[in-house]
């Protein structure tokens, strides 16, 4: 007896042994109870279900259910399927978690695994059209004045869009570059001469099967583009630039518009080279500082003066000048101009030096997203966003240049360029020569619906993505090859590169581009800048009259010369257009 009762006063941490017992026969009369409640009201369910109108409510409500809950379920899976994608970026690294066992695996073995997908076709712009009945969509270039007085070149109308919408259009993605994903430059430390086919040491000597190979384009890619000596454009490389300079210009990451002035001399001697002596120019410029090298760009709205870099590169002579004439202060801007100086330069010649800048803008701004090339001799009278969309965004175009005004073949402007004195005529014929055996002919109709084999390069618009760059590097190189007229070498590059890729270029007319730059030295430079009017020589005596023998008359009998004409009849007889030719240059019409 002493065991029960030992066993019943037992405690425990979860309660006396009684009371479990009656908590346990509660539980089941409670479950019990529930269970009638169920039974009593399914047969209360199948009592009135069998009614028409009560099983078809019953029916709907349990369709309604049915739907909410498949709704519900199918929204929780599309949101998880949205959380598997953690980062898509054009031309990046895609990661998923559908890989995520796969990943694991490779991270855990020590590896680094890259999933590249094709970025979707909204990653690029890919152009767009105005709005129908837009009057842009009907522009017309109307007949030229019937001015007989001046048949030389003039601007012609172009239909711009309003400063607003050109920055409302500006693409928010890049263009696609057919083909070319990725392209790096060539550093050499120590320059390699073995094999070379002409070069420099400020853009290599590459031999002849890496230029071949340079124009088969592939989708990475390492050319030759200038600056070879250096890691970075600027730094011990030739053309080198202090690092506030290159400081500013990476902050350009939207729209560079960039000139060039090396050498004074540089911008006006093609002009009055047959005039004046050099150094009677350099003389006056330097000593009367009353002569503006710097074109104030006109017309710029406000978002553009805030948002543009303005990039005039210039050489210490030209520096030296701008200071001393106050023109240039501690801020190294002259307007909207920021000036930047460039040392120790790779060329003798300023005008092979300026093709650096003009053709490597995007090595020098290497964020910058779209460029406008100026010859220093140009004022732009545009808004940068207005020429932007009308050329570039407008034509769904990644790269820009005027046709010549007059000649559309490489052969002409050769020879052209021989009679004017231009370059060297040998090195011109071995040029050509070369481009003749590489298949140039001359140009066609059934090169259509190219216009012209000869640009006009003083004015370059382009956008900054790996195939214009690319072509921007060939064309220097043959600059760098051969010689620095890039009217010659320009079409055979072009071509060679529209013969593999896509390349969306555009060639305007050159009363396009006379619409929004205008040429500033004219004969108003050589007026203001000609010597100083000597005292005319004293009058020599008046000629004799010249005696001729008459055979009639006898050799004895002198006779006089008839009067030459004279007033009206000798100004009717002699009146011409006269042209004013300064350094074998034909000039343009003021």
């Amino acid at each position: 007896m002493s065991a029960p009762l030992g066993i019943g006063i037992r405690s425990g941490s979860y309660g006396s042994l009684d009371k479990q017992v009656q908590n346990g026969i509660a539980r089941k009369a409670s479950k019990m109870l529930k269970e009638k409640e169920k039974e009593r009201l399914f047969l209360w369910i199948c009592k009135f279900a069998g009614r028409k109108k009560v099983g078809m409510l019953f029916l709907c409500l349990i369709s309604a259910a049915v739907f909410v809950w498949v709704l519900y379920v199918g929204k929780g899976e599309d949101s998880q399927d949205g959380n598997t994608v953690t980062n898509i970026n054009v031309n990046e690294s895609v990661s998923t978690s559908d890989s995520t066992f796969e990943n694991s695996m490779t991270n855990a073995m020590g590896l680094t695994k890259r999933l590249v997908l094709l970025p979707p076709p909204t990653g690029y712009f890919l152009g767009y059209h105005l709005p129908p009945g837009h009057p842009c969509n009907s522009f017309t270039l109307p007949p030229p004045p019937a001015d007989k007085k001046r048949t030389g070149p003039r601007p012609c109308p172009v239909c711009y869009l309003p400063v607003e919408e050109a920055i409302g259009l500006m693409p928010a993605l890049p263009s696609p570059s057919p083909v070319l994903g990725n392209l790096t430059y060539v550093y050499e430390e120590n320059l390699s001469r073995d094999g070379e086919f002409g070069g420099s040491d400020f853009g290599g000597y590459p031999t002849l099967k890496q230029r071949n190979d340079s124009f088969d384009i592939r989708e990475s890619m390492t050319v030759h583009c200038g600056f070879v000596r250096g890691i970075k454009p600027g730094r011990n490389t030739g053309f080198d630039i202090d690092g506030a300079d290159l400081f500013e210009m990476e902050q350009c990451d939207g729209v560079v518009v960039a000139s060039a002035i090396f050498g004074l001399y540089y911008v006006i001697s093609a002009f009055i080279y047959l005039f004046i002596s050099l150094q009677l120019i350099v003389y006056q410029i330097y000593c009367s500082g009353n002569f503006d090298v710097i074109n104030e760009p006109n017309n710029i709205s406000d978002y553009s003066r805030k948002t543009v870099c303005f990039l005039m590169f210039v050489d210490e002579q030209t520096e030296k000048y701008l200071i001393s004439s106050g023109k240039l202060g501690i801020s190294k801007k002259i307007g909207l101009w920021r000036t930047i100086v460039a040392r120790n330069l790779p060329y003798p010649d300023a005008r092979r030096t300026g093709k650096i800048p003009k053709l490597l803008l995007h090595r020098l701004v290497p964020n910058a997203r779209y460029s406008i090339w100026l010859d220093g001799k140009l004022e732009l009278v545009v808004d940068p966003y207005q020429i932007l969309e009308r050329f570039l965004w407008r034509k769904n175009a990644t790269f820009a240049i005027s046709k010549h005004y007059r000649r559309f073949d490489v052969f002409i402007e050769a020879e052209a360029n021989k009679a004017a004195g231009k370059y060297d005529n040998a090195s011109i014929d071995f040029q050509i020569e070369f481009y003749k055996k590489e298949g140039l002919t001359p140009y066609t109709e059934a090169k259509l619906p190219l216009i012209s084999d000869v640009p006009e390069g003083c004015v370059i618009v382009r956008e900054h993505v790996p195939i214009s760059n690319l072509f921007a590097c060939l064309w220097f190189n043959e600059v760098d090859r051969f010689t620095s007229r890039d009217q010659i070498s320009f079409s055979t590059v072009r071509d060679k590169i529209l013969s593999r890729v896509d390349f969306h270029f555009n060639m305007f007319l050159d009363c396009e581009r006379r619409n929004f730059v205008v040429q500033k030295y004219h004969r108003d430079l050589l007026l203001r800048l000609a010597p100083p009017a000597s005292p005319p020589p004293p009058s020599p005596p008046p000629p004799l009259p010249v005696l001729e023998t008459s055979p009639e008359k006898g050799a004895n009998s002198p006779i006089r010369r008839g009067p030459g004409r004279h007033g009206k009849d000798r100004r009717a007889g002699s009146r011409r257009h006269r042209k004013v030719v300064a350094g074998g240059r034909e000039m343009e019409p003021s």
